[in-house]
C-alpha cells in the first residue's frame, strides 16, 4: 500500500511538472509580447505617471470597487447565466472594398467592438485591429459574436498609422497585427507598448511610444495622447505599460477615440483644450457595477460626448465580444436612449458599413433583428 501510495505521489509530480513546464513554454510565446527594458525601461520611469515602475491613473481608479478576489470575479465570469449575452444568429455586416475609397475622403469604417479604420487628411489609420476569431490567448474564450469577422488581415491596406490604445488582448491582438506588420508605416502608443509590438515583429524605428500629452506628426495629421481612466496588463503583472485615448487632426477635422476609459474629469479637460469633435469613438461596452470605474455605462458615455463638444458618437467597445454580464444589446439600447434631445447625433453602422464626412446618412437599429 505504502509503495503504490509513493507510484501515485510520484505519477501527480511529474504531471504537475510537466503541466508547469508546458504552461511556461506556452507564456514565453510570441503573443503574450514583451515588458519594457533597458533604454525603453529607463524612459517609461521618467514619466510623472509611472510610480516604481508602474503606471497610475489621475485619480484612484481600483480595479474592482469591493474587496472580491480577482479569481472568483473570473469564476463568476466563466460559469455565468449565458441567457442573452450573444446574439441568436449572425449579425447582419457590410464588406467595403477599402483599398477602392478614395483616401482623400474623410470617412471611418467600425471593424467590430473597439477596432476601426480611418481616412483623415489623406492618410489611412487603423485602430487597435481585431480580426480574429477570439480575444483571448487561448482559443476557447471570449469568441466572436457569428458573423462579425467579416474582414481579414488580407482585406486591408496599406496602413500610414497604427494606433493602439493599450495592451489587452481586444484590443492588440497577435494573430492580426503580425499578418499586417509589413504593410503598416508607423505606430502610435502609449510607453512600454513598443515592446510587445517588437516582440511581434515590428521594426523599432517604426514605432512611437508617448505619455499623456505628447503628439506625434505624419505630415498633415496629428496625433495627440489623452489620459485615459483604465489599467493593461497582458499576462499577471499589470500597469507596465500605459493605456491612452487618442486626438487625430487633421485640418480642421477631429476625431477622438477614448480606448478603454472609466468615466472621469479628464473628458471634459480634452473638450476644453481640443474641441470640439467632429467624431467621437467612445467606449460604453462591457460594463459592470464591480469594475465601474475602468469601463463607462451608455450614459457617462452620451455625458462625456457633451464635455467633449461632439458633433457625432459611435458606440465602441461593443458588437463582438461579451467581456460582461450584461445584455450584448443593451449598449445599444441604452445610449439610443441617452442621445435623445442631445447636440450631437448618434451613429449606429453595423460593421463594415463606411461613415462618410458631411454625407447624411440614416442608420437602421440592426441590432433589433438578431436578439
Amino acid at each position: 500500500m505504502q509503495k503504490k501510495w509513493k507510484r501515485r505521489m510520484l505519477l501527480g509530480a511529474m504531471i504537475a511538472g510537466a503541466t508547469g513546464i508546458g504552461g511556461y513554454a506556452f507564456c514565453q510565446s510570441a503573443k503574450f509580447g514583451a515588458l519594457p527594458e533597458g533604454e525603453d525601461l529607463e524612459r517609461l520611469v521618467r514619466s510623472p505617471h509611472c510610480v516604481d515602475g508602474v503606471f497610475q491613473n489621475e485619480l484612484p481608479t481600483p480595479l474592482m470597487v469591493d474587496d472580491g478576489n480577482v479569481a472568483g470575479t473570473w469564476l463568476n465570469f466563466l460559469f455565468r447565466n449565458e441567457e442573452r449575452l450573444r446574439p441568436s444568429r449572425p449579425l447582419p455586416t457590410e464588406k467595403e472594398k477599402l483599398d477602392h475609397i478614395d483616401r482623400m475622403q474623410d470617412m471611418v469604417v467600425w471593424l467590430g467592438h473597439s477596432s476601426f479604420y480611418l481616412h483623415l487628411g489623406g492618410k489611412r489609420i487603423l485602430i487597435d485591429p481585431v480580426l480574429s476569431e477570439y480575444a483571448s490567448p487561448v482559443p476557447f474564450a471570449i469568441r466572436a459574436f457569428p458573423g462579425t469577422n467579416p474582414y481579414l488581415p488580407e482585406d486591408i491596406p496599406d496602413i500610414d498609422v497604427l494606433v493602439i490604445s493599450h495592451d489587452h488582448w481586444d484590443h492588440m491582438d497577435y494573430p492580426t497585427l503580425a499578418a499586417l506588420e509589413p504593410r503598416i508605416s508607423h505606430v502610435v502608443c502609449g510607453l512600454g507598448t513598443g515592446g510587445h509590438l517588437v516582440r511581434f515583429g515590428f521594426a523599432r524605428e517604426k514605432i512611437r511610444e508617448g505619455d499623456w500629452g505628447d503628439s506625434f506628426s505624419f505630415g498633415e495629421l496629428r496625433v495627440d495622447l489623452t489620459p485615459g481612466r483604465h489599467f493593461s496588463g497582458r499576462l499577471f503583472r499589470r500597469n507596465r505599460t500605459l493605456w491612452a485615448g487618442f486626438v487625430l487632426q487633421s485640418g480642421k477635422r477631429r476625431v477622438f477615440f477614448s480606448g478603454d476609459s472609466g468615466y472621469g474629469p479628464h473628458f471634459a479637460e480634452i473638450g476644453r483644450s481640443s474641441g470640439p469633435m467632429d467624431l467621437v469613438l467612445l467606449d460604453m461596452g462591457q460594463y459592470n457595477d464591480r469594475w465601474k470605474y475602468v469601463h463607462m455605462i451608455p450614459e457617462e458615455a452620451a455625458r462625456a460626448a457633451d464635455e467633449l463638444k461632439a458633433e457625432a458618437l459611435i458606440p465602441t467597445h461593443v458588437g463582438k465580444f461579451c467581456i460582461s454580464h450584461h445584455a450584448w444589446d443593451d449598449p445599444f439600447l441604452r445610449i439610443e436612449k441617452a442621445s435623445q434631445g442631445k447636440s450631437w447625433r448618434l451613429l449606429t453602422p453595423c460593421i463594415g458599413q463606411a461613415v462618410v464626412a458631411g454625407m447624411a446618412m440614416q442608420y437602421r437599429r440592426w441590432w433589433e433583428a438578431r436578439q
